[in-house]
């Protein structure tokens, strides 16, 4: 079985950090009508986010966030036409909605694995499997609700199952 390294293990921690924190910060956005960068470093923390201006600028450029005029004429955050994070008129808090994962299930096939969504789901799902550097993995491919994913040769499924735990952590 592969084993990581110290530093490797950082790597991993840090990058599930910021997953959760990306997958926070669009369902605040989606859920909520906020205007300022206070009001969402605000927002971030009561969810147990603790991070600077300068962290929150570049998620929002990373989501690719913009600021839309309101029917009221106030500018609010928006998050690119996404159909998994269109705003809701009756917000769950943060922490109900990322109990609802878009994973649905992984079936192996030699070195190859697809991965079914939810519908929408898959191409975010895939972005965050192919920037997470697994090293069990090659790559992805994703659809509107599926992921075919490529594995390294002689990876055994169930090291690839926990390195995809990092990206998906309902996926066990």
């Amino acid at each position: 079985m592969y084993k990581y390294s110290y530093s490797q293990q950082e790597e991993v921690r840090s990058m599930k950090i910021k997953n959760n924190r990306l997958e926070a910060l669009r369902l605040i956005i989606s859920s909520q009508q906020l205007g300022s960068q206070e009001e969402l470093l605000n927002a971030l923390q009561k969810e147990g986010f603790k991070l600077t201006q300068a962290t929150l600028s570049r998620d929002l450029k990373q989501l690719k966030v913009a600021k839309a005029a309101t029917m009221g004429g106030n500018y609010v955050y928006v998050l690119p036409n996404e159909s998994m994070y269109k705003r809701v008129s009756t917000p769950s808090t943060v922490r109900e909605m990322m109990q609802i994962s878009g994973f649905v299930s992984l079936r192996f096939s030699g070195n190859m694995a697809i991965i079914k969504t939810r519908p929408g789901y898959a191409s975010s799902i895939a972005w965050n499997i192919d920037n997470s550097a697994l090293p069990q993995l090659l790559g992805s491919i994703a659809g509107a609700d599926t992921i075919f994913v490529a594995l390294k040769e002689g990876v055994p499924h169930e090291e690839v199952i926990n390195a995809l735990s990092v990206v998906i952590p309902n996926i066990k």
